[in-house]
């Protein structure tokens, strides 16, 4: 009898224990990031992880797609099968990932969606940059810095990818207005440095008078860079980027450096889309499409950005 008796109270601790782990957190949220490659992507992460430190009601659960949509979506309907409360998710292309967003969000399970849209709009709420608005910008920006006449070299993300389009498409219809300035030369590096870096060297092969490079984040402009100084013509060209991580390898330090003429801030919303998702859970109202500031980054005020 004693022995039932303390194996009945060791079922009912463990029992006990069990409850207690589970409620732990009220609220469980999948994040399915489309790669963890770029810096940009890390610092999201990053940025995700400490503002979940401030929300200890929300057990957020992460997985990486490694750029592969297939992948992504198998990702997204696992946390379906787990039974998450939310879902945030920075999709690694629109059209690819819109159906399986759409099937969480059609379950009555609230979607935030980072960065990278989906199409359509079945979300909750959008959270990103203006990427149109940073390619319109750098179109001015090339324009000025040119002098209405030049000749660019355009280094573009993973085309399928909203980003890459509007961070390409306002830019020439900027450039439209301005005949002496033309784009000679055009690639895709999936947003990764050793790819702009292996692919550049045939670009300056085949064209001598490069004026700019213009890249569609700071690391794919980097490796551009690394190419050109590897035959001795860096000094020859200008190279732009997007992102302006504000750490020691991040687009800041590298205009203070001089190696990028400029970069334009794209706040990698980390942050934001915790204290989002945390709002929504918690009952209240927010908007359908967050837009955050992506101001250029030059010389004169990359110290303000800058962190070391």
């Amino acid at each position: 009898m004693n022995r039932l008796r303390i194996l009945g109270a060791l079922s009912l601790c463990f029992l006990l224990a069990s409850c207690g782990a589970k409620e732990e957190y009220k609220y469980l949220v999948g994040f399915s990031q489309c790669n963890l490659a770029e810096p940009w992507r890390q610092a999201m992460n990053a940025a995700v992880k400490k503002e979940a430190a401030n929300h200890p009601d929300m057990k957020i659960i992460y997985a990486d797609a490694h750029q592969d949509n297939d992948e992504q979506v198998s990702q997204i309907r696992s946390f379906l099968t787990q039974k998450i409360d939310l879902l945030m998710v920075s999709p690694n292309e629109a059209a690819p990932l819109t159906p399986a967003v759409r099937e969480v969000y059609n379950a009555g399970i609230p979607v935030v969606v980072i960065d990278r849209a989906i199409a359509g709009d079945s979300y909750t709420c959008f959270v990103g940059g203006d990427n149109k608005e940073i390619g319109r910008k750098a179109g001015e920006f090339i324009a000025e810095v040119l002098q209405g006449k030049g000749n660019i070299v355009e280094i573009k993300g993973l085309a399928g990818s909203p980003p890459a389009i509007d961070r390409s498409l306002p830019m020439r219809e900027v450039l439209a207005r301005y005949p002496d300035i033309k784009i000679i030369a055009e690639f895709e590096a999936r947003w990764l440095r050793d790819e702009a870096n292996q692919q550049f060297p045939s670009v300056l092969q085949a064209n001598e008078d490069i004026d700019l490079v213009y890249a569609h984040n700071d690391p794919m402009a980097m490796g551009a860079y690394l190419a050109a100084k590897n035959v001795g013509r860096e000094k020859d060209i200008l190279f732009i980027g997007v992102d302006g991580l504000p750490g020691p390898d991040g687009g800041a330090k590298m205009v203070l450096d001089g190696i990028l003429t400029a970069t334009f801030y794209y706040p990698n919303c980390g942050k934001e889309a915790v204290q989002i998702a945390a709002k929504i859970l918690n009952g209240e109202t927010v908007e359908k499409n967050i837009s955050l500031d992506t101001p250029v980054i030059t010389k004169e005020n990359a110290q303000q950005f800058y962190q070391p």
